[in-house]
């Protein structure tokens, strides 16, 4: 972090350690205030539902959202169900964030929450996946951009070379048209891999992206915004 010159940064839960969070807690004391990160728990998991309000009640002000992903047919949230309302309710009075990861096609299940908990801020993650759903899919997504407690992510972009071989460009110009640049976050960068100079190499390629905002509204994206929405400003 120091020496790609980041100040703070969020861990993302990883999915495969479902609702384990001992990874994550090492994290936040290993960051010394400089990480905070998002946690996973499971609607249609009983247990898993129970344990969510107590985690983020003894680890308030370092978990800024709790994760839900919708992608894997076989995997789904509890669509319609009072569980999932139920969820979301132990999420907005935790005073956290919901972070969505989903495909176009699971959007509809997802609206009601949104609607119903205006107050809770709903983070879209990896461009709501714009590649793996049909143009009216993701109109649907694009849609969401009216309601003003969602925030767009710009996360996972898309190289044309890679499958499915297609140009992000004028979606991220979408994106920035809907949500404007003062409703914007990004992430990414870090991996196994990662050095500092791969790091400034991929905010150099995002910023590439966003030529057509200011520089003000780019710095707002590249953290300004974040800063401001996850309590380090």
């Amino acid at each position: 972090m120091d020496g790609a010159g980041i100040k703070y940064a969020i861990v993302v839960h990883p999915e495969p350690y479902q609702d384990d969070h001992r990874y994550l807690d090492h994290c936040l004391e290993v960051g010394e205030g400089r990480l905070k990160g998002t946690c996973l728990f499971f609607a249609d998991q009983p247990d898993s539902l129970a344990a969510m309000p107590s985690f983020l009640k003894d680890r308030e002000g370092s978990i800024i959202a709790s994760r839900v992903h919708a992608y894997a047919p076989d995997r789904l949230p509890p669509f319609g169900k009072p569980e999932l309302r139920k969820w979301w309710r132990s999420v907005a009075d935790a005073g956290v964030a919901v972070q969505l990861h989903f495909e176009p096609r699971y959007a509809p299940g997802f609206e009601r929450y949104i609607q119903e908990f205006s107050d809770t801020t709903v983070i879209i993650d990896h461009l709501g996946r714009p590649f793996q759903g049909s143009p009216e899919e993701y109109a649907r997504v694009l849609r969401w951009a009216d309601y003003p407690n969602t925030v767009m992510k710009l996360a996972s972009i898309p190289k044309a070379e890679h499958y499915p071989h297609q140009d992000i460009r004028p979606i991220i110009r979408q994106l920035t048209s809907a949500w404007g640049a003062e409703r914007m976050i990004y992430g990414g960068g870090f991996n196994t891999d990662a050095t500092p100079d791969s790091y400034r190499r991929y905010r150099q390629d995002l910023l590439g992206h966003l030529s057509h905002l200011s520089l003000q509204e780019q710095a707002a994206i590249l953290g300004g915004n974040a800063a401001q929405l996850f309590g380090w400003s």
